[in-house]
């Protein structure tokens, strides 16, 4: 189905052709760089074979109906945004990556003088367990008791008479720095002031980091990609300073800490007898096997050229490669693995795949074109969107929901945060990259819906009752405000109305009715009915999405309470859908929740707050603009306020300590803006002077979190969607007036 506008294409294509389809994007720039790398040295026959045969499948079974067409110069656009550095940032590399595998880098093209990370979706450890007695495994820890209507529950909370499991579950596991690669010069005292003629860019196009500098009189060359299905990275280097063997490359091993926050970089170099590293040879390859604790994982370099490897240097886990003597380029491949035996991929395949699979991913899925608007907030909207779709795709799109700052550094330990999953993922839905978003979801809730179902089991509840701060086990870590945070509740009912929308068939309606199903079963049993007001209350004790009230007296928070009548309504929809009856307690529920506090005709953040809109009650995040903004107007019961919705959005705008706020705040809201029929203050609040993003197009975390804070891309591209593509009743492009704007591939939102 084909509905246009004057601006916008939108395609509601089935599950089948949409898959197809983005697959088609690709077909044909395999099939180029296939034949142009057959009977390469580099190129086994039976890897051009299968690409070959792969790319001949798809082009068979592809009808010819479904061929992209695109009006913009997607590659242009793109293009005109490539980062440029001349000198390494003190917080953000440039990165190659494929989202469960990302490699940062200096000016060096590699990470010669700034230790950034080298990060995956598997490389976790966990320190050792707790001695003193009572408290040496996971299943000594207890929580605490608290008093809620009436009975006492047990939260994961940490015990002061526990206080070593509880703080190692908070700390562990944490991610790794798999590995620290750079150039080793034969001088000891070189720093990156003493490299002349740096430059740096980043094509965005085909995800190649292009790298050079001038040492010693000599030129170096250095070109930096990841593999888009492997965690393994290609490295070309060219210069006369390997003939006389002046250069080399290093490979160190750095020890994971226990801080909550590794930024910039992860993990520590002097601590080398607290782990152990292991040389393997092998007939044309290297192995570093890398032993923290319980945790191993292994190194292959693969080198196209002759060369030898020492080490480790005294005192270190560093290894250095040095290419043989008249060498003057060296082509290899590194690849990380947690278990032994790994193929590992060539510096050609690498480099082949890495251009097939983001040229197909620039030309799937919708696409904004900012350029020809005489407007420089339109340049530096378009600079965001190009940047953070790209620093998303590398960071963001991983088999588990991403941690704060993705796969650069480490923030609460590297966890991801189930509250923060909407933010970081939703937008993958919005902008039409499907695949992307079905890597975590619904995967992720499948995966901890046993451990949910015993959480909210275990306090009384039905159904699963999400954690907070997680990680691949299912666990959420000890903590107040993790315990007792409730808007993360909802989230798999907006993730399935919007992949509903697009793929409205019986696969969606299948893939997620468990999960909506144990999801409504706890918001159900959650709600608690006042006899005195006859309505089902939120809390307390509970923390609203501000995290910043007294738990024992939040009752009834603005956003929660629409959130809720918002998924159960979903619900419901749900079961209808498969033409099965709802249970009759979600819409009693539903139903009657208590009213949205309001006071002085405008949301207040929980009923009966004091001084709202004074001191401390307007710090933090602004959750009440996300009623009509984030959410649509309400499917059931009454109709939203406009008047409180609009007295609401103009005192946070006027009130607000927006000085205390960051990251999603900003978008969201923009989004309550564009509800709102102000398209100006929704650009203002994307560029508002403190909601930063760097050079790279990394968002500037500011004083409450580090840099990155990819929350802050995800909503962005969020809210840009939102005024791309338009909602339900709104259809279309949002833009200022007189902005020459195109836009392709959206589907309207909620």
């Amino acid at each position: 189905m084909l509905l246009r506008s004057k601006h916008i294409v939108y395609r509601r294509p089935c599950g089948i052709l949409k898959s197809l389809a983005s697959l088609r994007y690709c077909q044909s720039t395999l099939l180029c760089y296939i034949l142009r790398v057959y009977g390469s040295p580099e190129c086994s026959p039976q890897y051009a074979v299968t690409m070959l045969l792969y790319s001949f499948l798809l082009w068979l079974i592809t009808p010819r109906s479904i061929y992209a067409t695109h009006d913009i110069d997607r590659r242009h656009v793109v293009r005109s945004f490539n980062p440029h550095r001349n000198a390494s940032s003190p917080t953000t590399p440039l990165q190659v990556g494929n989202g469960n595998f990302a490699f940062g880098v200096d000016v060096t093209g590699l990470q010669t003088f700034s230790p950034f990370a080298t990060m995956s979706t598997w490389g976790w450890h966990n320190f050792s367990l707790p001695t003193t007695s009572g408290q040496t495994s996971v299943g000594d820890f207890t929580g605490l008791d608290w008093w809620t209507h009436g009975r006492l529950i047990n939260y994961n909370q940490p015990n002061p008479a526990e206080s070593e499991i509880s703080n190692w579950l908070i700390q562990n596991p944490q991610r790794v720095n798999l590995a620290t690669i750079g150039l080793s010069f034969s001088e000891d005292d070189i720093t990156e002031d003493k490299l002349e003629n740096r430059s740096q860019t980043l094509d965005l196009w085909t995800g190649q980091i292009s790298s050079a500098f001038t040492h010693k009189g000599a030129p170096v060359t250095v070109e930096t990609w990841a593999d888009s299905s492997s965690d393994a990275i290609g490295i070309a280097i060219e210069s006369e300073l390997f003939s006389s063997r002046s250069l080399g490359i290093f490979f160190d091993f750095p020890l994971p800490t226990r801080n909550k926050f590794d930024a910039p970089f992860v993990g520590v170099s002097n601590a080398t007898d607290q782990h152990t590293t292991i040389l393997r040879r092998g007939k044309n390859s290297v192995t570093i096997q890398h032993d923290i604790d319980a945790t191993s994982y292994y190194v292959t370099v693969t080198c196209d050229s002759s060369a030898d490897i020492s080490g480790p240097l005294d005192g270190t886990h560093r290894y250095v490669l040095t290419p043989s003597q008249g060498v003057r380029e060296m082509r290899l491949s590194v690849a990380f693995s947690p278990t032994p035996g790994t193929d590992s991929p060539s510096f050609t395949e690498i480099a082949t795949t890495s251009t097939a699979w983001w040229e197909s991913f620039w030309k799937s899925g919708a696409f904004v074109d900012l350029t020809k608007a005489k407007s420089s907030n339109a340049t530096e909207l378009q600079r965001r969107t190009i940047l953070s779709q790209y620093l998303t795709a590398v960071n963001s799109a991983s088999s588990y929901p991403p941690q704060e700052s993705g796969l650069v550094n480490n923030g609460w330990y590297g966890k991801f945060h189930l509250e923060m999953i909407l933010w970081h993922l939703l937008h993958f839905a919005r902008w039409n990259q499907f695949p992307l978003l079905r890597r975590s979801v619904p995967n992720t809730y499948s995966r901890f819906l046993g451990s949910s179902i015993q959480r909210a089991t275990l306090q009384g509840y039905d159904g699963a009752r999400w954690g907070k701060m997680t990680d691949p086990t299912g666990r959420s870590a000890p903590g107040e405000i993790n315990s007792l945070l409730i808007w993360q509740q909802p989230h798999p009912l907006y993730f399935a109305e919007i992949e509903y929308r697009s793929f409205p068939n019986e696969s969606t309606l299948n893939s997620w009715d468990k999960i909506l199903t144990a999801t409504a079963d706890f918001m159900v049993s959650y709600a608690f009915f006042n006899q005195s007001t006859e309505y089902y209350d939120l809390g307390p004790p509970m923390y609203p999405a501000s995290e910043n009230t007294n738990p024992n007296v939040t009752i009834n928070p603005a956003f929660e309470l629409a959130y809720w009548r918002f998924g159960l309504d979903v619900a419901i929809k749900w079961k209808e859908r498969q033409n099965l009856t709802a249970p009759e307690k979600w819409a009693e529920v539903r139903d009657n929740l208590a009213p949205l506090p309001v006071i002085d005709d405008a949301f207040a953040i929980y009923e009966g707050i004091p001084n709202m809109w004074e001191n401390t009650t307007v710090q933090d995040h602004p959750a009440m603009a996300a009623i009509f903004g984030l959410l649509p107007p309400p499917y059931s019961g009454p109709p939203i306020n406009m008047t409180v919705a609009r007295n609401t959005a103009d005192r946070i705008r006027r009130l607000w300590d927006l000085e205390d706020c960051w990251g999603w705040d900003f978008p969201m809201l923009a989004m309550n803006s564009l509800r709102l029929g102000d398209v100006d203050q929704a650009v203002a609040y994307l560029l508002h002077p403190l909601f930063e993003f760097d050079d790279a197009g990394y968002p500037v975390g500011g004083s409450r979190v580090p840099t990155p804070y990819f929350p802050g891309s995800s909503s962005f591209l969020l809210a840009m969607a939102m005024m791309a593509g338009g909602w339900d009743g709104e259809p279309g492009s949002h833009f200022p007036e007189g902005w020459n704007v195109r836009v392709e591939g959206f589907v309207p939102g909620l």
